[in-house]
This record gives C-alpha cells, structure tokens and sequence, in this order.
C-alpha cells in the first residue's frame, strides 16, 4: 500500500470514530420527541384559543354598554399574564421549594434564560412546557372577571389579575402540580392530591375568587332594579363552542404526551361536556319548561369544569356522570343565588367554584381501576383537604388584595361611570356602533 493511500485510510478511520463517538454521545442524551412536541404545540395554542372563547362567552352576556370592557378582561390578561410567567411566574410554579415551600424559585427560570436548550425527560423542549402552563396563568383569572362583570375600574383590574396572579395562583400551582423530585415537592402533590388539569389551581381558585371579590364590592346599581339583557347570546354560544374545543388542549394536553393517556382524557373531556349539556336542558326543561341555548352553554361549561380535575383518572362512565352531576349540583347553587340576592354577574362561582368542588370530590368514586372503600374514601379526605386548602386560600389573598386596590387606586367604578358603561368610560368605545344601553 502506497504512502498517500495509508494516510487516507488513517483519516477515514479517525473521521469514523469521532462519528461513532459522536452519535454515542447524542443517543444518551434526552432527545427531542417531535410527536409529543408537536401535540403539545397544538394544545398551548388550543389552550389559548379559550381566552378569546371566554371573552365571547362573557362579552355576550353583559349589557351592550360593557361588551367591549368585558371582553377586555379577558384579552389584557393575554398581554399582562404572560409578561409575568415568563419574568417570574414559570419559577413561582416550577421551581425549588422555598420558605417551607410556600413557592418556588429557579434563577434559571427567571426570564426563561437558562432553558433555552434545555429538554425535558418526555422529550419535549422546556420552553413549549412553560408556554403550555402560561396559558394556565391567563385564562385562569380571567374567569375571575365573570364575577364582578360591569362595575370594576380598568386600571384596578389589571392591577388586581397582576397581584392575585403572583400571590394566589402561582402558589397554588406549585403546591398542586410541582414534581421535583422525592423532598421537593409540592405539598399537595406530595399528600397525594389528584388534579389533573385545574379543579383547584384554577376553577376553585377562580370561582372563590370572584366570590369573594363580588360580595366585597356589592351588586351593580341596578341589581334587580332594571332589566339587564344579554347583548348577543348568539356570540356566547359561539364563546361556548371554542371553549369546548380549546378544553381539549386544557385537559388532554395535560398529560404532557401523546400516547393512552392523553386519549383517556380527551375522551373523558368530550362525554362529560355533552353529559353536562344534555343534563342541563333536562333539569331545565322540567324546571321551566322550556330548553334555553344559555342553559346548554352552561352545562357544556359545567361539565367540561367537573371533569377538569378527572380526566386522567376516570373511564367514559364516569366522565358521564361527573358532566351531568356538575350540571345539576351548579344549576342549584345559581337559583340559591338568585334568592340569596348576591351579584355573581356571570356565575362564575356557580359554575367554576361549585363545578370544581363537585369534579375534585366526586372524581373518587369513579377512579380506573379497582379499589377498595377504604382507599376510595382515603383519598376523598385527601381531596376535601386540597380542596378546602385552596377555598381558604383564594378567599384570605383575593380579599386582601381587592381591599387594597380598592383603597388605593379604586377597584369598584364610580356610580356615573359604571352607568355609563365600561366601554365608554374606560376605553372610549362603543362595542355596537352608537348603541350603548
């Protein structure tokens, strides 16, 4: 063999195995799954579609002068959330326990700067997790917003989302879905507490909310004083369809996957939304005699909520009778409230807070697979404890906050203002053209 020919094998040869080493080193690192990549892209972005879903489902409800301030709620938290999660919020949640765990904390999470590589063990990219639990922190307040509908300043809402994002959900979030490991932890996580999805990080939290934030502030000057009609039902309905498509996203998405488990649950998603609905109209139809399309929005709602914590425990069956469960246990709570005469503009205690509790406790007795009393009933008391942990929470945090935003800046609208309408009072709009009434 010729000089110049045994250095060319020697070359090849090096080449090759720096190849081999290479293609070593790659394998054992945590490669990207594009499939589950790719779900979990699709389910942010499904995720986010409900904001807008929400703001068509609240904004058709109000009164035409508040359709545009209304529907607002929803959209800022899309600007304000999010600038948050990605400074602080994503570290609150999902960082290391600090003080006792009450949060947490990752100077890697801070901004997102150190994730910019970083791939989680499911195989997807950190920053499309993030993205995915952000979506979390908007639409989560949000709801909130449906309580106290038509009488709150623009300004003292954005502060009020800002700080109950930072000092109420973030918390709530690390306690309940935190997994870092054996001694760092979550302390519900820890305990035990299943939530799928959000019974208690966001429909509980959301609904105590904004219950106690509209008993706090009063009814609406004319609170069963003078009619109040909904601007465009046929916009809440079509508020209702996106969120019940956006949910799949919400609850399927949540396996982190796209395999068993995320079929599981959307399958759960879909019966225990039509359950809901079907089971509204019923009671409904019974009960007034007639099926409203706003009575078949609110079961869709009921029981795509109830099944919130669920999805990822119960078969079918019991999806089915969580959806229609909520949709009785919620369409109760709202008359009580009529004849308890408090202002829930838009139920949002009675369908997120009460459809919650009902999903977060019922969820027990329709579990996968077989157990016994005692382990069904354990983990009952496991859940009447997360549940009652987060009621507790949201309602000592929410009050301290909407009482001093209101004795700061102002959270309740001056009489003058709310009679002439969110829409022109605070944005200088009309949502209808020149209608406003």
């Amino acid at each position: 063999m010729k000089r110049k020919d045994l250095k060319s094998l020697l070359i090849s040869l090096a080449f090759i195995s720096a190849g081999s080493k290479l293609a070593f080193a790659q394998d054992t690192a945590v490669q990207v799954d594009t499939g589950i990549t790719s779900w979990m892209l699709t389910s942010t972005a499904l995720v986010l579609l409900m904001v807008p879903g929400l703001a068509m489902f609240y904004g058709g409800l109000v009164r035409k002068k508040n359709v545009l301030g209304t529907m607002m709620h929803s959209f800022v938290a899309m600007g304000i959330m999010s600038v948050l999660w990605i400074v602080i919020g994503y570290s609150m949640s999902f960082g290391d326990n600090v003080f006792g765990g009450l949060f947490g904390w990752n100077n890697d999470y801070f901004c997102l700067n150190g994730i910019d590589t970083k791939i989680l063990e499911s195989g997807i990219p950190e920053y499309v997790f993030s993205m995915f639990q952000g979506k979390f922190a908007i639409i989560t307040p949000a709801l909130i917003a449906g309580a106290f509908a038509e009488r709150v300043t623009f300004k003292g809402y954005v502060l009020f989302i800002a700080a109950w994002g930072i000092l109420v959900y973030n918390p709530l979030c690390h306690w309940v879905w935190f997994n870092g490991g054996a001694g760092n932890q979550g302390f519900l996580y820890a305990m035990g507490a299943i939530d799928f999805a959000g019974g208690t990080v966001v429909h509980i939290s959301a609904g105590v909310s904004g219950l106690v934030a509209a008993l706090y502030l009063g009814s609406r000057k004319d609170h069963k004083k003078s009619p109040m009609p909904p601007s465009n039902l046929v916009m809440t309905m079509m508020g209702a369809g996106l969120l019940w498509v956006g949910w799949f996203g919400f609850n399927a998405g949540s396996s982190v996957n796209s395999g068993l488990d995320t079929s599981q649950a959307l399958v759960a998603t879909q019966g225990a939304a039509a359950s809901g609905a079907i089971a509204w109209m019923i009671i409904e139809g019974f009960h007034q005699g007639k099926a409203t399309a706003l009575g078949f929005a609110s079961g869709i709602l009921a029981g795509l909520v109830a099944v919130t914590p669920a999805a990822g425990v119960v078969k079918p069956f019991g999806a089915l009778m969580l959806g229609a469960a909520a949709s009785l246990i919620c369409y109760y709570a709202i008359l009580i409230k009529d004849k308890l005469g408090y202002d829930d503009s838009l139920d949002a205690f009675g369908l997120h807070g009460i459809g919650g509790i009902v999903g977060a406790l019922l969820l027990v007795f329709f579990m996968r697979g077989e157990h016994s009393s005692q382990a069904i009933f354990s983990q009952l008391g496991v859940q009447a404890i997360a549940v009652g942990i987060a009621i507790i929470y949201a309602a000592v945090f929410t009050l301290f906050i909407v009482w001093a935003i209101d004795k700061t800046i102002g959270l309740r609208s001056e009489a003058q203002d709310e009679m002439t309408g969110m829409d022109a009072s605070y944005h200088g709009e009309h949502g209808y053209g020149m209608v406003n009434f």
